[in-house]
Parts: structure tokens; sequence; C-alpha cells
């Protein structure tokens, strides 16, 4: 049996629960994908800043391509929770990482949530299994859906089922991803920080280490990615680039003759420790290297740049 055999069509809105920034990253790409979205967050003035974060969004979804029907008005602000997924044929929750207020909150969505409509978590921090205990009635299907910021824009999405998800509930997710032009991964393990941060969190550590030991700057440090093996990352993984470092012989002749130095080198690499002291350096580092520059302003030319690598991306076939 595939996962189409087993997914299930999304009929409804989509609700969208919690509208920070990861939230309102979600409605916008949802809206675009031509659908109908419910939100609700209990903050005050919640609802304009999604309306804003949503109209701030459009100009780069409209380069990327709005679906038939997409408008930012298909969005409508619930009053309550109840309210928000009581029609739902999908919902994304994006809540605070707060293990109180998630409890509350899964509680209520599990009560009023139709049967078979999926539960997607947006947390970085909580396993789905942790998530899955607080709801009573309809545990298998409940999962995480981890995106990553910009959530309007990067397509990868983490699909983590937990231990009670059932196989439907994942291959609807992992479908419903696909629909919105989302890239998901299914992530077969829970695990702390699921797979992409636990990779992010391996270059952290070494990169606080160099800068707490004096070996490169923070601006050094982020010149030596960005302008180096980031450049290729963002084509291709950094597995298939060790093929390609290979040339004919491909990984089998990469491992072969770089995998022992390449050992040695995680060998030696250096735990961190966010010590108060390294908490400054890297706060000082960060201010260092952007002293100069709007922040405002860097961040319109990285979304920028995010879309036209996109739309330059969707054109190369061989690209997996």
């Amino acid at each position: 049996m595939t996962e189409s055999d087993v997914a299930r069509p999304i009929t409804g809105p989509v609700a969208v629960i919690g509208t920070g920034v990861i939230g309102a990253g979600w409605a916008a790409l949802f809206l675009a994908a031509g659908l109908d979205v419910v939100a609700h967050d209990p903050s005050p003035g919640a609802e304009e800043r999604l309306r804003a974060a949503v109209a701030d969004a459009w100009p780069s979804l409209s380069r990327l391509g709005l679906a038939d029907g997409a408008r930012a008005d298909r969005l409508v602000f619930a009053a309550d929770t109840a309210t928000a997924v009581a029609g739902a044929g999908f919902v994304q929750e994006s809540g605070p990482e707060r293990m109180d207020l998630k409890q509350q909150l899964f509680a209520a969505l599990d009560e009023a949530a139709p049967a078979e409509t999926v539960i997607a978590s947006s947390s970085s921090g909580l396993t789905p299994s942790e998530i899955q205990a607080m709801c009573g009635r309809h545990p298998e299907r409940v999962l995480v859906g981890h995106p990553f910021n910009p959530a309007h824009l990067i397509p990868l999405v983490e699909v983590v089922p937990g231990r009670a998800t059932s196989d439907a509930a994942t291959a609807t997710a992992m479908a419903f991803y696909r629909a919105v032009g989302k890239r998901p991964i299914h992530v077969r393990a829970e695990l702390p920080g699921h797979v992409t941060n636990r990779l992010q969190a391996a270059l952290w550590q070494e990169a606080y280490s160099l800068v707490e030991r004096g070996v490169a700057s923070v601006a050094d440090v982020d010149a030596a990615i960005s302008y180096g093996p980031g450049l290729r990352w963002a084509l291709l993984g950094p597995l298939v680039n060790q093929h390609l470092s290979g040339g004919s012989g491909g990984m089998a002749h990469t491992l072969a003759h770089l995998g022992p130095p390449a050992e040695e080198w995680m060998k030696d690499l250096q735990p961190a420790r966010l010590s108060p002291t390294l908490v400054d350096l890297l706060v000082g580092g960060v201010d260092e290297e952007l002293r100069n520059i709007d922040e405002g302003e860097l961040v319109a030319q990285r979304d920028d740049l995010l879309v036209a690598l996109l739309e330059a991306k969707r054109g190369r076939a061989a690209l997996p």
C-alpha cells in the first residue's frame, strides 16, 4: 500500500492556531495555495498583526505563483479555538512552546476538531508523543509538522509521527504539505530537535567553539558558510555534495580518500557551553557584523533572494 492509498482528502478550511511569526507564515502560504483559512490567537491585536503579515508576504508569494482562487481576503479570524477548528479539514498549531499552554490548547483542539482531521504542531521542541498525551479523544491524528522561518518561503517541513499516530494521518499530512508547495520529509524516529535543528546544532556547536577559542570572528564564521559551502547547500544537500566531490568515483571515492581525515576532524570538534562570556562574544560579534546594515533591508534582501533562488530551482529537474 502506498502513501497515496491511505492519505485522506482535505475538505473544509485550514485552521491556523497561533498567529505569531510562524503561524502568520503558515496562514499566508495556505491562502496563496487557494485555501480558506480560519485563524485564532488570543493575543491582543493578533488579527491586525496577522492581516498585516499576510499583506507583507503576498508580493513574494505572488512572484512564486498564486493558486487559482487565491485571495488574502479568504482569511477569517475566529473568536475562539473551538470555533476555528470546528469545521477544519486540517489544523496547524503554532502556539507558544510552553507545556502548560500546550496542554490546555491541545485538549481544546482534540475536543473541538472533527475526529479525522489531522492536527499538526509546528513545535521544534516537543515530541509528537508528548503532544499526543494531551489528547484524550483522538491521539492517532496528532503529529508534528515543523516548518522553518520564513515559513511562507522555505519549503522544508518535517513531518514527525508519534507512537500513536496512524499511517493515514502521516500520509495525509505529507500529501497536504506537498499540495501547498512544501517539501516534506518523513522523520521516522522521535528525537529532540527532530532532524534539521540537530544538523544546525552540530554546526552551531563548532561555530561557537571557534569564536570562543579566538580561531575566527563571528563575521568570519558567517562568511565561511555563506560564501563557501552554504552556496552549494542551497542547491544540493551535504551528502550529494560529497558525492559530487568524488568526481567519477562519486561518494565511494570521497569516503575512501577524505573519510579518514574527516573522521579525525570530527574527533577534534570541541564542545561549547553558552557561558555569559561566550554569549557576550556571540552577541557582540553579530552586532559588529551588522553595525552599518539596516536589518529591515537585510530581511527584505534575504527574502528577495530566497524567492529568486526558489524560482530558479523550479526549472532544474536534475536537482533532487
